[in-house]
């Protein structure tokens, strides 16, 4: 394989996410639920990686690897703590953090909402508000006045898609029991009709959902494209690789027709389709089959197959026809040797399908550090720097320097 077929604009990355790294996201709707009772996260955030005061930190270790772009998310809670009234502090920060990636020759892949929102909006029904997307757009519009100029690509949502996904893997009934007491717990708490939260939601919400995010979607990417018609825009959802063996033909069609073909088609409007892959489920006549025997698993269970980010680059372009960002993709594991095994493996077959004609414009590893994984706290280990929870010093594991040299040996490559 050679490199002839990168582009050489491609963007090498890493990726995190506020609430996930930041910590003490105090006004947001996941610090919320993560500290009402009954809960269903496992542990509250607290004080995550500190990486809001340890932000250059961050900036360092990315361009340390060698890499071209850091994903990262401004957290819509820090800057409109209050309905209506933004923080002055909250942009001067996420602005110097713009900036400082530039000064490191790193392209600023910005996420305008990387699941958590402002208290205030979750008490408003979130995403079923009517007055949602609107909401959402006037925030996605501040950012923009503030810094917008000197961002490189923009990401509306971080997987929409999420809650309908998990609900078909057959998670365990305890799961959507405690979700459901989570959610009516901040209810009481707060005297409001309806608290929501993108990651955190009934079933039954699941279509409103759908739609409210849907609209904030297009109203974000209308408003960015108004202060910046050159910024390139998508939207990134979750994708398992979904493949059939002996007969599973019509389980693979009814996963894929409801988990991402929605948003798979919405992104043909778009300037990219983001990706973030990270298992494949084989399926047969009757459902998804057993994990064989002997097979490297994750943290859950799920088998770690370096193929699946190939499998789910080329549906998603198959379907959108718009070129792919991969976004997100990793692996959660406490052996890191796993991590460097999968990072190669699986950057060839991303590679096999840019050979084959499938238009990528960058990937993003998740993650750059060990950090806050949503219900699961901070169990899941995706980083390729662990963080030690009490000092919060970042230490480079096995699989970071095989990611850098990875990048590099390409990069050389490609040097005239």
């Amino acid at each position: 394989m050679t490199q002839d077929h990168l582009t050489s604009d491609f963007l090498w990355g890493v990726a995190t996410a506020g609430h996930q790294v930041e910590g003490h996201n105090t006004t947001s709707d996941t610090w919320f639920l993560e500290n009402v009772t009954p809960t269903v996260f496992r542990e509250p955030s607290g004080a995550a990686c500190n990486s809001y005061e340890l932000w250059e930190t961050d900036l360092d270790l990315v361009q340390g690897l060698g890499l071209n772009a850091y994903r990262f998310s401004v957290e819509w809670a820090r800057i409109e703590p209050v309905e209506g009234q933004f923080s002055a502090e909250a942009l001067d920060h996420y602005e110097a953090l713009v900036d400082g990636c530039l000064a490191r020759g790193l392209a600023p892949v910005v996420t305008f909402n990387h699941f958590t929102t402002p208290h205030w909006f979750a008490m408003r029904g979130a995403w079923l508000d009517p007055e949602g997307a609107v909401l959402f757009a006037r925030y996605c519009s501040v950012v923009m006045e503030r810094f917008g100029d000197r961002i490189a690509v923009a990401v509306t949502l971080n997987e929409p898609n999420l809650p309908e996904l998990l609900a078909s893997l057959n998670l365990p009934a305890f799961v959507s029991d405690l979700t459901r007491a989570t959610l009516e717990a901040a209810q009481v708490a707060t005297g409001s009709q309806h608290y929501v939260a993108s990651n955190v939601a009934n079933s039954e919400d699941f279509p409103a959902l759908k739609r409210g995010l849907t609209s904030a979607h297009v109203a974000a990417r209308n408003e960015i494209k108004r202060h910046r018609p050159d910024i390139r825009v998508g939207v990134s959802i979750a994708m398992v690789d979904d493949v059939s063996r002996a007969g599973g033909e019509d389980h693979v069609a009814r996963q894929r027709a409801e988990l991402y073909d929605h948003w798979l088609k919405l992104a043909a409007d778009d300037d990219f389709i983001g990706v973030q892959n990270y298992e494949r489920i084989y399926y047969g006549p009757d459902g998804a089959l057993p994990i064989a025997e002997g097979g490297v698993r994750n943290f859950s269970g799920a088998e770690v197959e370096p193929g699946s980010l190939r499998g789910a680059v080329e549906y998603a372009h198959q379907v959108s026809g718009r070129p792919v960002f991969v976004t997100e993709h990793g692996v959660g594991t406490d052996d890191d040797s796993i991590r460097a095994n999968f990072i190669p493996a699986s950057l060839d077959g991303l590679r096999a399908a840019i050979a084959e004609g499938v238009p990528v414009i960058g990937y993003s590893h998740w993650s750059l550090l060990d950090n806050f994984e949503w219900i699961f706290g901070y169990g899941p280990r995706f980083g390729l720097y662990e963080v030690d929870r009490e000092t919060f010093v970042r230490t480079a594991k096995p699989s970071a320097r095989v990611y850098a040299r990875y990048v590099a040996e390409l990069v050389i490559a490609q040097t005239p």
